[in-house]
Formats: C-alpha cells, structure tokens, sequence
C-alpha cells in the first residue's frame, strides 16, 4: 500500500517512517502542504497521514482544497491539538480518522488498516431510493437527476442510509461505520454532518428523505 506522510518534526517523521514501512508500507515522505499537492498529483496513494502543524499551506487547508478538487484519497489526521472541537474540526472537513500525538506505531497501523478496509468494501452496484442515487465507487450521488456536491464523509454518511433504509441509525452506529470511531462526545460530530447532508440532499426538495428520530438517531425514508 502506498502512504503519503506530511510531517515536519524531522524525528516523527522518522519513527514514523520506520514503523509504517515495516507494517508494509510503502511510505513517501514530505514536510509541506505545497510538497504534498506535487506529490498527489504526480502519483497515486492508497493512504495519507496528514500534520496539522506544517509550513505554509496547514493541514486543514490541505485536506478542505483536497477535498474542493475531488481529490478522496483517505486522510488520517495526525496532531497534538487533542480537544472534541478539533476532532470535529477535521472529521467534518473530510478526513476519515484522528489520531493524538504522542502516539503509538501500533494504533497508527491499525487505524490505517480500518479505513483501507471501510475503502474495500465498498459496493460495485449503485444505491438508490426514491429519485436518489448514489455511486460511492465513482463519488457520485444525484437527486431527481441533479448531481449533488457532497464531501467524502457526506458521501459515506449518505450510502451508510442507504445501505439502512428504514432503519433507525444510532449517532454512536453512525460514528462506527463512518468515521471508524468510538470516542466519547455528544454526538455532535454525526448532527453536524446530517445537517450539512441534509442542506444538500433535502433542503432543495419538497419531499424530505432523512429524518430525525427523537432521542434514538436518524432514518432514511
């Protein structure tokens, strides 16, 4: 598998480096958000970790233009800002997972390992419902025919209903298959997300298809 690590702590980088490469990957290593963007678009990655903290361009702004060109490449956040709104912060731009510095190698793998298999998984037939259609393998989604502007978790929100039409999804659920996570918070992760979907997928529309469900979750309908 093929990583893109932006870090510019010289020694994390490093360690870093060493600990992927030998749970088998095969690791590029740059130290800027520009250094990243020549790297993406001069060959392909499985994976990326990407630094909050990094020169110029931050790792913020790396992963919103990332995700503003289409580029879905997995992102796993990698930084010392450990709080719920940061958390929040870089899960609702794009990224798939976060992880806290000072970290273990171990739990890195592991988490890399979970959303490389969320990304293996994924459906070859297209889902649909009512004049819904979604194409997560193409990062498609259209409603009664109009393309739909969705980010990769909103993409992945939206086939997670999909998948569960009918069915009530908890937040914690929700947190789980989406964001392959199980921290403690309020949930306001998930009510953030479904709010910004539902901005997009229902408020143009006279016919409503997410609803909330008092004190359970969300359903599709």
């Amino acid at each position: 598998m093929k990583l893109l690590l932006v870090e510019d702590d010289q020694d994390v980088a490093r360690n870093t480096r060493a600990g992927l490469a030998a749970a088998g990957f095969e690791v590029t290593w740059v130290t800027s958000g520009v250094a990243a963007f020549d790297s993406l678009y001069a060959g392909h990655f499985d994976v990326m970790v990407l630094d909050v903290m990094i020169p110029g361009l931050s790792g913020w702004q790396v992963l919103s233009l990332m995700r503003e060109e289409g580029i879905t490449v997995p992102v796993l956040m990698l930084t010392a800002l450990d709080s719920l709104e940061n958390r929040v912060r870089g899960l609702n731009n794009g990224a798939d997972d976060y992880v806290v510095k000072p970290f273990a190698i171990t739990e890195l793998v592991a988490r890399l390992h979970a959303i490389l298999r969320r990304g293996a998984v994924i459906s070859e037939e297209a889902l649909t419902h009512r004049d819904l259609m979604v194409d997560v393998r193409r990062h498609l989604a259209k409603r009664a025919g109009t393309v739909l502007d969705l980010t990769q978790k909103e993409l992945r929100l939206l086939s997670l209903f999909l998948e569960h039409k009918g069915q009530v999804l908890s937040r914690s659920y929700i947190l789980e298959r989406v964001w392959d996570m199980n921290f403690n918070s309020d949930g306001n992760v998930v009510d953030v997300c479904v709010r910004r979907l539902r901005s997009k997928v229902d408020d143009p529309y006279t016919d409503k298809l997410i609803h909330t469900i008092r004190g359970r979750g969300y359903v599709l309908r």
